[in-house]
């Protein structure tokens, strides 16, 4: 038994020369599909990046508008206690709430960062990776 080239003629070297050409297309295919879908990828996110700066400058600029009204109320405030109690006084009065408050905010926002735990299962993965190289030489 000698060995022969399939002849062309033949259908089962032509079935496998289809085989060659679908798996060249589906190849081929499957490239285009990934280049498209990369491309959607990233006009999505430029799309999505633009909404995010767009609300995040609105919400800078309520931030801005709101602490103006809180200035406004409080000088509000410190004039119609001042009727009452003089200015001075009343100032003291203003100047005394809003350190309250910026102590109450202080102890709420220090216990919340006391609690964050960080990247705890990355941190022990990274000390794993090591570990697991040198049980990988120990076989070798």
């Amino acid at each position: 038994m000698s060995f022969q080239e399939p002849r062309l003629d033949d259908p089962q070297a032509r079935s496998l020369s289809n085989v060659g050409e679908l798996f060249a297309d589906i190849s081929r295919d499957l490239s285009t599909l990934i280049r498209q879908e990369t491309e959607l990828a990233k006009a999505e996110m430029r799309q999505s990046a633009t909404k995010a700066g767009k609300g995040a400058g609105m919400l800078g600029g309520a931030g801005v508008a709101g602490h103006f009204v809180l200035l406004f109320l409080s000088i509000a405030l410190w004039w119609g206690l001042g009727n009452e109690t003089g200015r001075g006084w009343s100032a003291l009065v203003v100047a005394a709430v809003w350190a309250v408050i910026a102590v109450l905010l202080a102890s709420v926002g220090r216990r919340e960062i006391k609690q964050v735990k960080g990247i705890p299962q990355t941190t022990q993965t990274a000390r794993d990776i090591p570990d697991a190289l040198k049980g990988n030489e120990d076989k070798r």
